[in-house]
């Protein structure tokens, strides 16, 4: 569905940067991918290492991609939306990373009929293991879900959702890798406090998340059988596990969650 099409980026940040190597590595060429990126490091670093198009203006990209692909802040959508609105007709596909911002808030903003699709890829996708939900705007069709799908599952796993999912898709796997890096930086610790060397502990506090995970992934098995073929009657995980339920390890994660979902919400206006 992506061949013949242009897309184009507004903002050059690591997101863009992950999907742009995504599409790269699945053959997409260079020469249909256009970036504007206000900075001029960041314009010399993704042309040169990667062959694309880079402009400072939005309106020089937005003119002429066949899909925009909104990569900014959030805190910054008003005014971006707000300058581009003269040249975005509905012939054109919205694609939106921009987290909390509704697909409505998009558009009215344009308030021409704008096909828009939101998605919420998390950091993972510069490694092509990104966790993506996508989820349409009233005008979408069909295919525009089936063309976003097609972008982000190059970059991971890709689910559609309705959009009032959405939040806690940002509350879970966006903000989902930040929980999961401070609790490897914190079995490295660990592992340093009972005499570890600190190279080691990282080493073993990545490998051991990293296995889990893909047992997880590769089993199908629920993670709460999982657990328990390691907890061996009276044994050290048991002991671990006793204490991580004192402190509240799991409610303290749902709360998180909790915490950036409403963030998320607030956001958004809502």
């Amino acid at each position: 569905m992506l061949d013949g099409k242009t897309i184009g980026f507004i903002g050059g940040g690591n997101m863009a940067e992950a999907i742009i190597k995504g599409l790269l590595a699945g053959g997409f060429s260079p020469a249909a991918i256009m970036v504007a990126e206000p900075t001029p490091f960041r314009r010399e670093f993704l042309t040169s290492t990667y062959g694309v198009e880079l402009h400072e203006e939005n309106l020089d990209i937005a003119r002429r991609a066949d899909i925009l692909l909104l990569a900014v802040k959030p805190q910054v959508a008003a005014s971006v939306l707000a300058g581009l609105e003269q040249v975005i007709s509905p012939d054109k596909l919205i694609i939106s990373i921009m987290a909390g911002i509704s697909t409505g808030f998009i558009e009215e903003s344009f308030n021409n009929g704008a096909r828009v699709v939101r998605v919420m890829p998390n950091t993972p996708a510069l490694i092509q293991a990104a966790a993506t939900a996508i989820c349409p705007g009233r005008k979408a069709t069909q295919q525009d879900l089936e063309i976003a799908r097609e972008i982000f599952s190059r970059v991971g796993t890709v689910v559609t959702l309705a959009e009032k999912q959405m939040d806690a898709v940002t509350g879970l796997s966006g903000s989902g890798p930040g929980y999961v890096f401070a609790f490897i930086e914190a079995l490295a610790d660990a592992g340093v406090k009972n005499g570890l060397p600190r190279d080691v502990a990282a080493q073993l506090a990545v490998q051991t998340v990293v296995g889990s995970a893909r047992m997880a992934a590769e089993t199908g098995e629920h993670p709460a059988l999982l657990r328990e073929k390691v907890t061996s009657p009276g044994g050290t995980t048991i002991a671990g596990l006793h204490t991580l339920e004192n402190g509240r390890f799991r409610g303290l994660i749902m709360d998180a969650v909790d915490s950036a979902s409403q963030r998320s919400k607030e956001l958004s206006g809502k």
